[in-house]
C-alpha cells in the first residue's frame, strides 16, 4: 500500500517512516490476497482521493459502484487492509512525537522544547515570578488522572501491543550509530511485527469482564507510570535548582494517578462488593511487585561495606534487631560488612509477607520508614552534591503509591442510595415513604440520624437484596480501609446528584458502616469524601445552590472539618453536552465552577473539581493541558482531577517517552497558569465581563437551537437511530457495561459514550459542534464590534480559545459528504433528507464564523501538524465509510442473523475508530 503527502510536508522522517509501512503492508496484502487485493485496496484509495478532489457526480458514482460489486471475501480484506494500515500510522505518528522531543533535548543549548517543565520554570523566572510565589503554587496545585473502563477503546490489547512494538523499532531505526546489519536486523523485525498485525484478530469475540478491564488499566500502571511520575516531579525539582538556585525547594507530590476502574458501579451490575475487593488485591500484588524487584536492583548496586563508608549507628541497630524478628538463619545476607545488602534482604522479605504475616509490613509509611533510614546513613558517606536518584526515586515511588498502588473511587447513583435509605427507615419505623418528603424534610430527617452517635440497621437479612449489596459496598470500605490504608478508597461521587439530600443519605450510609462515626462528645470522624456529579445542564446550573445548603449545616460542616475542609465536586461533560449541546454545555460547567468556587470561597471551603472528560471532542476531549487552560483560572489552585479512558490510554501512556511528554506538559501548563493566576489577581484581571456577557447571550442561543432538533423534533431520535450505525454499536465487545442505564431504549437512559460513538462513525460528530455556530453566528451577526469582542476573546481567554479550538477539530474530521451516505440509511427519505440539510446548513454556519473569529482561511491553520495527520488519513477512512453503508443496508434488509455481515460491519468501525482516533 503506498501513500502520497503533500510535498511541502516539514515531516519528512514521518513520511519516510508511513511510506516504509506502508510499502511493508503492501508486500504482506500481495502475499495474503495477491495481486488482486493489493490493486483494489490502491484503486478505492484513488477513487476516494479523486473525489475529495473533485466531488462530482461521476467521481461519486464510480465509486459507489466499485464498492457496491465487491466480492464478500474480497471486501473483508479490503476492510482489514485499511485498517491495519492505521495501526501503522498511528505507530508512526506516536514515534514521531517522541522523535520531535528528543530533537529538542539534544538542541538544549540553544532552546527547550516549549510545553516542557524546564520551559515553564524557565518563563516564570523571566516574568519575574517569585520564589515564594512559585513555591505556594506547588504546596497548593493538584493534579489527579482518574483510569476509567469506559468503553471507548475500540482496538484490542494484542494489537496495541504490536503497535507499541513497532513504534520501539521505529525508534530504535532513528540511531544514526547502528550498522547495516543491525539496521538489517530491524528492518527484518519491522516488517514481521506487521505480519502479524495483519494476521492477529481486530475483534473481540467475548465482552471483557470487570477483572479484564483492572488487569487492562494495571498495565499502564506497570510499563510506563509507575516509573514517570517520580521522574516528573524530580524534573520540577532539578529545574528549580537550575533558574531558581540557592533555594531549598520542596516539591510535594501533586500529580497522581487513580482509578474508577472496579469501584464504579453506576449502571454496571457487573462491579460487586467482591470485584472491587479483588481490585484492590490487584493493585497491591502489582505495586509490591514493582517495589521487590526495585530492591533487588539495589541490592546489587549497594554493595558499600562498611569498613570502608560512614554507615549510620540507627542503621546498624536495625539490624541487628530486624534480622532476630524477621529473618531466619539462612534467610540473611551472608556478608555482615555489607548493611545495605542486609538492610534490603530484610525489606524484601517483609515485602512478600505484606498482608500474609504479621512479619509483613503493617503499611507503605512503615515500609517508606526504613528507605529514609537507608537515606539518612547514604548522606553520612555520601557527596552531598551527587545525590543517589535510584534510592530518590524510589522514596517518590513508595510516597506516590504506597501498598495502594492508586485510589479507588467508589461511584453510584444517586437513586440507589435513596432507594436503600427508604427501605432502611421503612424497616425501623421512622417513616413509610421517604422518597415523597420534601428536601426540606429530608434534610431535616437526614441531618438528625447523623447527630444521633446510635446505628441505623437491623441484621442484613431483613432487607431487600439490593440494600443488602448498598451496605455491603460501605462494609467494604471500611474493611479496605483496613487492609490498605485509607488512600485506598477516598472518594464516593454520587451520579446524577440533584439536591444535598442525595449526598447526605451516602453520608448516612458511612455512618452505618463506621466510616464516619459521632462520638458522644459531639466530635466526628470521618474518612470519606463524599462528592457529587453534576451533569446535565439543570444540575450544572443548580450546583451552586445544592453546595451552599450543605455548607450551611453544621453536621456537614463538622465532617469537612476532618476533611481539610475540602469538597471534592465532578463535573460531567458526557450528559450536559448530550443534554443541551457542546458550547451551551462547555459554558455552563465554567459558570458552574466560577459560582461554586466564590461561594465556598465565603465559607473558607477548598474545592477539587473533578472533570469527568472523556476522549471524544463531544465529550469534553482535547490534551491535558487544553483541559486545564479552559478551566476558570482562579480554580486551578484548588486542586483538579481529570478522567482519563479508553483510547486516550493508549494514545498518552502506551509508551514511556509520550506519557511523560503528555504529562510534563500538563504539568507545565498548571506551573505557568498558577503561578500567573497568583501574580495577576493581585491586579484583579483573569476576565473581561464583556466576555462574559457575549458568552452568555451565544449560549442561550445554542441551547435554543440544539433543543429545537434534539428535543423538539419528533423525528430527530428516528434519525439518530437509522443514520447511525448506533444498533450495530451494541455488538462491539469493548466493555463489561451495557449500553443504556436501566437497559432502556428511552433516549434519556442511553448513555452518552454510545451517543458520541455513533455519530462518530457515521463522519457527522454532531455532539461535537452541532448548535454552536448558530449562537456564535447570532452574536457576530450583530455588529463589527461582536467579530472584534470574539477575536479578542479568542486571541486572550484560554477557555475560549480552547472552545473555539475543539470546534474546528471537530468539523475537521466530520465529513458532509460521506455523512451523507448515512442520512440516505434513514428508512423515510424525506426525514433523512430534512434532518440533514439542517445539519448541513449548521456545519457551513458554524465553519464560517470559526475562520471569521480565527482570522484564518482555513481550519487548524494554526495547528499544522494536526492539519496533516487529518488529510493524511482522510484518504483510507473514506472507504471504511463507504464500505460500511453498504453493508449496514444489506444487514438491516436481512430477515435472519447474518453472522458475517456483522462481523465485517465490525471490522469497520473498528478500522474508523482508529482511522479518527476517536471513539466515544
Amino acid at each position: 500500500m503506498t501513500t502520497e503527502m503533500k510535498v511541502n510536508d516539514s515531516s519528512l522522517p514521518l513520511r519516510r517512516d508511513v511510506k516504509m509501512l506502508g510499502n511493508i503492508l503492501g508486500e504482506i496484502l500481495v502475499y495474503h490476497g495477491g495481486l488482486e487485493l493489493f490493486n483494489k485496496v490502491e484503486k478505492i484509495r484513488e477513487m476516494c482521493k479523486a473525489l475529495r478532489n473533485q466531488n462530482d457526480d461521476v467521481n461519486y458514482l464510480a465509486l459507489k459502484q466499485e464498492i457496491t460489486n465487491l466480492d464478500p471475501n474480497l471486501r473483508k480484506q479490503i476492510i482489514r487492509a485499511f485498517s491495519v494500515y492505521f495501526h501503522l500510522i498511528n505507530a508512526a505518528e506516536q514515534n514521531h512525537r517522541i522523535r520531535r522531543r528528543r530533537e529538542y533535548q539534544l538542541k538544549s543549548d540553544v532552546n527547550v522544547q516549549p510545553g516542557s517543565i524546564e520551559s515553564a520554570i524557565f518563563s516564570l523566572q523571566e516574568n519575574k515570578i517569585s520564589s515564594e510565589i512559585l513555591q505556594n503554587v506547588l504546596n497548593t496545585i493538584s493534579l489527579e488522572l482518574i483510569i476509567t473502563a469506559h468503553p471507548t477503546e475500540a482496538t484490542k490489547r494484542s494489537i496495541l501491543e504490536i503497535q507499541k512494538r513497532i513504534a520501539d523499532i521505529l525508534k530504535s531505526l532513528d540511531n544514526p550509530l547502528i550498522s547495516k546489519k543491525e539496521r538489517q536486523k530491524m528492518e527484518e523485525s519491522l516488517f514481521n511485527e506487521v505480519t502479524v498485525l495483519w494476521q492477529t484478530d481486530e475483534l473481540r469475540h467475548t465482552k471483557p469482564t470487570v477483572m479484564d478491564e483492572v488487569k487492562n488499566g494495571l498495565y499502564y500502571f506497570d510499563q510506563t507510570l509507575f516509573d514517570v511520575l517520580p521522574e516528573i516531579h524530580q524534573e520540577v525539582e532539578d529545574s528549580l535548582k537550575v533558574h531558581y538556585p540557592g533555594q531549598d525547594w520542596k516539591v510535594p507530590h501533586f500529580l497522581r494517578f487513580g482509578s474508577w476502574i472496579g469501584g464504579d458501579r453506576d449502571g454496571n451490575p457487573n462491579v460487586t462488593p467482591e470485584i472491587t475487593w479483588e481490585t484492590l488485591n490487584r493493585q497491591r500484588r502489582l505495586v509490591l511487585k514493582k517495589y521487590k524487584v526495585v530492591l533487588v536492583e539495589l541490592m546489587k548496586r549497594f554493595s558499600h561495606s562498611s569498613t570502608r563508608a560512614n554507615v549510620s549507628q540507627e542503621l546498624f541497630l536495625s539490624l541487628k534487631e530486624d534480622e532476630e524478628k524477621y529473618l531466619s538463619i539462612d534467610q540473611r545476607w551472608p556478608n555482615e560488612i555489607e548493611v545495605y545488602r542486609r538492610k534490603f534482604a530484610i525489606m524484601i522479605e517483609r515485602l512478600k509477607q505484606v498482608g500474609n504475616s504479621e512479619i509483613g509490613y503493617s503499611s507503605a509509611d512503615e515500609f517508606l520508614q526504613d528507605l529514609l533510614m537507608v537515606q539518612r546513613s547514604i548522606y553520612h558517606h555520601h557527596p552531598t552534591n551527587h545525590e543517589l536518584k535510584m534510592l530518590q526515586k524510589f522514596i517518590r515511588q513508595v510516597q506516590l503509591f504506597g501498598f495502594h498502588l492508586a485510589t479507588l473511587d467508589i461511584r453510584n447513583h444517586s437513586g440507589e442510595h435513596e432507594a436503600a435509605i427508604a427501605e432502611i427507615l421503612r424497616k425501623v419505623g421512622i417513616t413509610d415513604n421517604y422518597p415523597t418528603l420534601s428536601e426540606d424534610e429530608k434534610l431535616d430527617l437526614l441531618q438528625n440520624i447523623l447527630k444521633d452517635p446510635r446505628p441505623l440497621l437491623l441484621l442484613h437479612e431483613d432487607y431487600s437484596r439490593e440494600t443488602q449489596e448498598m451496605i455491603k459496598v460501605f462494609q467494604l470500605i471500611k474493611k479496605a480501609h483496613q487492609e490498605f490504608g485509607k488512600r485506598s478508597i477516598y472518594v464516593y461521587l454520587v451520579s446524577m446528584t440533584q439536591s444535598a439530600s442525595d449526598l447526605l443519605e451516602v453520608l448516612v450510609l458511612a455512618k452505618e458502616a463506621g466510616i464516619y462515626r459521632l462520638h458522644t462528645d459531639g466530635t466526628v470522624e470521618t474518612d470519606l469524601n463524599v462528592a457529587p456529579l453534576l451533569e446535565t445542564i439543570d444540575d450544572l446550573t443548580a450546583g451552586p445552590k445544592i453546595m451552599e445548603t450543605l455548607f450551611q449545616m453544621p453536621v456537614y460542616r463538622k465532617h469537612l472539618e476532618k476533611l481539610n475542609d475540602q469538597q471534592e465536586i465532578m463535573l460531567g461533560y458526557s450528559d450536559g453536552s448530550k443534554d443541551g449541546g457542546t458550547l451551551t454545555a462547555n459554558w455552563k460547567l465554567y459558570k458552574a465552577q466560577m459560582e461554586i468556587h466564590a461561594m465556598a470561597k465565603n465559607y473558607k471551603i477548598s474545592l477539587k473539581f473533578f472533570h469527568g472528560r472523556g476522549g471524544s471532542l463531544g465529550r469534553g476531549g482535547g490534551t491535558l493541558q487544553r483541559s486545564l487552560l479552559s478551566q476558570p483560572a482562579e480554580t486551578l489552585g484548588d486542586g483538579v482531577k481529570i478522567t482519563e479512558q479508553g483510547e486516550v490510554l493508549s494514545s498518552r501512556y502506551l509508551l514511556e517517552d509520550i506519557a511523560y511528554r503528555s504529562l510534563e506538559q500538563a504539568t507545565s501548563t498548571l506551573l505557568k497558569a498558577s503561578a500567573h493566576v497568583l501574580k495577576e489577581s493581585e491586579q484583579g484581571r483573569i476576565r473581561e465581563a464583556r466576555w462574559v456577557d457575549a458568552i452568555e447571550e451565544i449560549s442561550a442561543v445554542s441551547l435554543t437551537k440544539y433543543q429545537s432538533l434534539v428535543f423538539q423534533d419528533h423525528d430527530f431520535i428516528t434519525y439518530f437511530n437509522q443514520a447511525t450505525p448506533l444498533k450495530e454499536l451494541g455488538e462491539l465487545n469493548i466493555g463489561s457495561r451495557p449500553m443504556s442505564r436501566k437497559n432502556s431504549a428511552k433516549f434519556e437512559n442511553l448513555r452518552a459514550i454510545p451517543w458520541v460513538f455513533a455519530w462518530t462513525q457515521s463522519r457527522q460528530l454532531f455532539p461535537a459542534w452541532y448548535a454552536a455556530g448558530t449562537g456564535l453566528d447570532s452574536y457576530a451577526s450583530k455588529g463589527k464590534e461582536n467579530i472584534k469582542i470574539l477575536q479578542e476573546m479568542y486571541e486572550q481567554w484560554p477557555f475560549f480559545r480552547s472552545t473555539i479550538d475543539n470546534l474546528q477539530m471537530a468539523l475537521m474530521k466530520a465529513d458532509i459528504t460521506t455523512a451523507k451516505e448515512y442520512a440516505a440509511l434513514v428508512d423515510d427519505q424525506q426525514v433523512g433528507e430534512r434532518i440533514f440539510n439542517n445539519i448541513v446548513e449548521e456545519y457551513n454556519k458554524t465553519k464560517k464564523v470559526l475562520l471569521k473569529i480565527t482570522k484564518d482561511e482555513e481550519l487548524l491553520d494554526q495547528t499544522p501538524n494536526i492539519k496533516d495527520s487529518v488529510h493524511r488519513r482522510n484518504p483510507y477512512v473514506d472507504p471504511l465509510n463507504f464500505i460500511q453503508v453498504e453493508l449496514i443496508k444489506e444487514l438491516r434488509k436481512s430477515d435472519e442473523p447474518n453472522d458475517e455481515l456483522l462481523t465485517q460491519v465490525l471490522l469497520t468501525i473498528s478500522g474508523i475508530a482508529a482511522g479518527l482516533r476517536n471513539t466515544g
